[in-house]
């Protein structure tokens, strides 16, 4: 008895048979007028690219200011010692 196996029933799918509605009928021929349109449009290269999007500057303040330096670093302060040194020796 185990070892028999029931036949297996298959569930028929319901399939929907509603009414076609106007709204369904005009959407798929929308839809295949549309694509349609599109492949006629790349093949004949009607098609434009997208424009980018403008880039904009953001108003906002952060939240650290940068300091106002008066003071250059180490490295800089050198090379115009050298420059300096170098225009007085010419």
């Amino acid at each position: 008895m185990a070892d028999e196996q029931k036949p297996k029933e298959r569930k028929e799918r319901k399939k929907v048979t509603d009414p076609a509605t106007e709204d369904s009928i005009l959407t798929t021929t929308a839809k295949a007028i549309g694509t349609a349109a599109g492949k006629i449009a790349s093949l004949a290269g009607v098609t434009e690219p997208a424009p980018a999007p403008p880039h904009t500057v953001s108003t906002k303040q952060p939240k650290l200011q940068k300091k106002n330096k008066h003071r250059l670093p180490r490295w800089q302060k050198k090379a115009q010692q050298k420059a300096a040194a170098a225009q007085s020796a010419v």
